[in-house]
């Protein structure tokens, strides 16, 4: 008898560790989904920025952002750099990720 409820025990800490590591992963998943997000929103951005895409850019941030069920949080111009936040839910937890995009810093200049 006592066996029987030290598997069962054991059996149950199992599943629970399985269920909390899937959940774990997933969250990572998406962590990493939304990032790739980001970065695409934020290269839209700044492509709109420079003029090789026509639109606003921040309109373009949400469009690319909105096709991949996610919503722009915040979209900041300097210059031809794009600063995009965009956010999203796992599990009624909300996700956020920032990417910046624009050309590089001029030779010399003080990074910013």
């Amino acid at each position: 008898m006592a066996g029987s409820a030290l598997a069962a025990g054991i059996a149950g800490t199992a599943t629970v560790l399985m269920i909390g590591l899937a959940a774990v992963g997933g969250a990572a998943a998406e962590s990493q989904r939304v990032a790739g997000i980001a970065d695409a929103a934020a290269l839209a951005a700044a492509d709109a920025a420079s003029g090789a895409l026509p639109g606003d850019p921040c309109e373009r941030a949400a469009e690319v952002a909105g096709a991949q069920r996610a919503s722009v949080a915040s979209c900041v111009l300097d210059g031809l750099v794009a600063t995009v936040t965009v956010s999203t839910a796992y599990a009624a937890l909300p996700v956020h990720a920032t990417a910046r995009a624009g050309p590089p810093p001029l030779p010399g200049a003080p990074p910013g």
